[in-house]
């Protein structure tokens, strides 16, 4: 017995050496077929294809590594379908330009389609430009696309274009260091689970994620700006949202549409049309986040309730909180949240404020409707109005209570964020 183990170990050794040793390096010259390369090369080969202009549709149906040597051009020369499509798993696509896919959106045409089955794909270090969807991406696991450059047919309307990367019924996708722009939306997620998105630039688009149906992932380091929507997260549980940038958005930075049992943390929303727009959302930590210079700060709607908010500034918003409710919501019960238009007082000298604040008061609405009164914040006169508003709540519509009011705002480099203000 131990000597027919030894020697079916002795066999498998052997067929993994002669597998390693059959791999064989194909090289396409400009003029010469990369189709006729891929017909070609067995499972496990490497085609690299020289520096030059490649009109080819490819279809890649086995395991192999296509690789572009001083970034070589691979056009569908705008015909219908894709430029590239794998139907295999362990394809590694890396250092082309891919361009002019097919318009047809019905079709789904790609700059690079991989279909179902085709797990643990990788894109990496391409240029995908002038295609309707950069990569459409369905029902695999472990694909992974990487350091791409992605811009969709740009003098099409925003409602031809498709998304620089579509993701439906995935697992484990890891979308990171990305650069995307002129699509619709960056990137489109539906019913995907356990998927990273990291290091991404989204801008110039409809939204720079467009996201729903999807659990347990991690959105992080990620750049959205310039859009008419910067994040838009909808009908999604267990979600890290941390360490994002959403700027200049004209409608929202940061939209939370149902969305239960997530954690928001460490996120600046600048210069939007809404920092946050929070929308039936229950059960989420929303923590150490800088929102600053929004039209509206947050916009909390349609039974948001239960929800933690700790540790967050609100800096300089024209409205620092739009709330719709029947009630009180209570926020800062542990460590509180930073207001700029705090107007309270700091008697025993613990960097909370010793009365709560109050969003939405009757000098909240007077601001709202008459903007110069701001000059007029630290008056007695403006200080009596809080005063009496507190003293008689009919006064005042149910709102977001501040139960902590800190003093000093937590993120030291606020005033970056506030001088970028008209640039």
């Amino acid at each position: 017995m131990k000597r027919l183990t030894v020697r079916s170990a002795v066999i498998v050794l052997f067929l993994l050496c002669s597998s390693s040793l059959s791999a064989k390096e194909w090289r396409v010259r400009p003029g010469e077929s990369i189709s006729e390369a891929i017909r070609a090369a067995q499972a496990g080969d490497v085609i690299n294809v020289e520096r030059g202009y490649y009109r080819e549709q490819l279809v890649i149906d086995k395991a192999l590594t296509l690789r572009g040597l001083n970034r070589p051009t691979l056009s569908g020369g705008n015909q219908e379908g894709d430029v590239i499509r794998i139907k295999a798993t362990d394809v590694v696509i890396e250092g082309f330009i891919i361009r002019d896919s097919g318009a047809n959106l019905t079709a789904q045409n790609a700059g690079v389609y991989i279909q179902p089955g085709a797990d643990r794909a990788i894109v990496r270090n391409n240029d995908l430009t002038y295609n309707l969807f950069g990569l459409w991406i369905e029902g695999v696991d472990k694909v992974q696309v990487i350091n791409n450059l992605i811009t969709g047919k740009r003098d099409l309307r925003s409602a031809d274009r498709g998304n620089g990367i579509q993701l439906y019924n995935t697992t484990n996708a890891r979308i990171i260091g990305n650069n995307i722009s002129f699509c619709r939306d960056a990137i489109y997620v539906d019913i995907t689970y356990h998927a990273v998105f990291r290091d991404n630039k989204l801008h110039h688009l409809r939204y720079g994620t467009h996201y729903m149906n999807s659990h347990n992932n991690v959105w992080e380091n990620n750049q959205s700006y310039l859009n008419r929507g910067g994040l838009a997260l909808m009908m999604v549980r267990n979600q890290v949202v941390r360490n994002n940038i959403a700027w200049g958005n004209t409608d929202h930075g940061i939209l939370l549409r149902t969305m239960q049992d997530s954690l928001l943390e460490n996120n600046i929303v600048a210069r939007n049309g809404k920092g946050f727009f929070i929308y039936d959302a229950e059960y989420n930590t929303v923590k150490d986040n800088l929102i600053i210079n929004n039209r509206i700060g947050l916009h909390l709607w349609a039974g948001s309730i239960h929800n933690e908010v700790e540790g967050n500034d609100f800096i300089h918003n024209q409205n620092q909180v739009r709330y719709v409710a029947a009630r009180d919501e209570y926020w800062g019960k542990k460590r509180g949240n930073f207001w700029s238009n705090y107007v309270g007082w700091d008697r025993d000298g613990d960097g909370y404020g010793d009365i709560p604040y109050v969003a939405n008061d009757a000098v909240d609405r007077l601001i709202w409707r008459y903007p110069y009164i701001k000059l007029l914040m630290s008056s007695p006169a403006v200080q009596t109005l809080h005063m009496v508003t507190r003293q008689f709540p009919l006064l005042r519509a149910p709102s977001i209570v501040d139960l902590k009011p800190k003093m000093k705002p937590y993120h030291g480099n606020w005033g970056e964020w506030f001088e970028k203000r008209n640039h």
